[in-house]
């Protein structure tokens, strides 16, 4: 099977993980509650969920709003400040956004109610991936060979008028830069059962390091480990923010195919970051 490349930079972020009572008293002051609240509000979902699904099948009326409550109250726990500018889109449609951390599926799942598409190892991690099964992530293997059957996949759960989210970029980066979007995804938008009112929106996720930190501070991409990574973002002081930008939506019928769907997608969110950043410093003190 083939393996999706992986963004690489020529130098990484310090991780700065805890090293005195201090750090790890605040590391565990973030980490039980956030804890408590993420795989508590876990076994409510899997218990919802079976009353859920006998009922309204792939449909799911109630779960995604304990979902939203856990995405949002986690950045709360981490201190991380959160701000939305547009809206989310309404009606049928999908979603893309560029990647930049495991901090985006909270930031993301925080504003809107969406079901992430992601390459199929992520179902075996640890957390994240009980996480992403529980909250109806769709799994993918990105194998040529395997392209019919996931873009059937896809269509069927666009068909079910699921709002899917995916990061065309197909790797993670350190948030400074939008990589080309792959085009291979977007072919499940013009499938014969996919409604002619279909629309794609692009998302920019724009995170600020904390003051002093590196601008990078919350990218997480390469060889980074997860829990090293998870470990330096809890022990943080005073914390940074995200901020999520909601472009237009853009009509699939009228975009004159995949490539120039995606290239449109990728210029929405390109042009989204490259202004965001421009006003960076005059934010970073806010």
């Amino acid at each position: 099977m083939s393996s999706e490349a992986t963004w690489r930079s020529e130098d990484e972020p310090e991780m700065h993980v805890p090293s005195g009572a201090a750090d790890w008293a605040r590391v565990l002051r973030r980490a039980i509650p956030f804890a408590l609240v993420t795989f508590g509000c876990l076994a409510l979902l899997l218990l919802v969920r079976l009353i859920e699904r006998p009922i309204f099948g792939l449909h799911r009326p109630w779960t995604p709003a304990i979902t939203r409550f856990v995405c949002r109250t986690a950045f709360f726990i981490m201190g991380i400040r959160r701000t939305v500018h547009g809206q989310p889109m309404e009606g049928l449609g999908a979603q893309v956004s560029n990647h930049v951390s495991w901090l985006d599926i909270f930031a993301l799942n925080a504003c809107d109610r969406i079901y992430f598409v992601s390459k199929a190892e992520v179902a075996g991690w640890p957390g994240i991936g009980w996480l992403a099964r529980a909250t109806g992530t769709v799994f993918i293997n990105r194998d040529r060979r395997e392209a019919q059957a996931q873009s059937a996949l896809l269509e069927q759960r666009l068909g079910a008028g699921h709002r899917l989210l995916f990061f065309p970029e197909g790797t993670s980066t350190d948030g400074l830069r939008v990589l080309p979007f792959k085009t291979t995804l977007f072919q499940a938008f013009h499938a014969d059962d996919v409604s002619d009112e279909f629309q794609v929106q692009p998302i920019t996720l724009v995170y600020h390091g904390p003051d002093g930190e590196d601008p990078r501070f919350y990218g997480w991409w390469a060889d980074m480990e997860f829990g090293e990574h998870f470990l330096k973002v809890l022990r943080q002081k005073r914390q940074g923010s995200v901020e999520i930008y909601y472009h237009p939506p853009i009509s699939v019928a009228e975009a004159g195919g995949r490539k120039a769907l995606a290239r449109q997608c990728e210029r929405a969110v390109r042009d989204g970051l490259a202004a965001a950043m421009v006003d960076a410093p005059l934010e970073a003190g806010d």
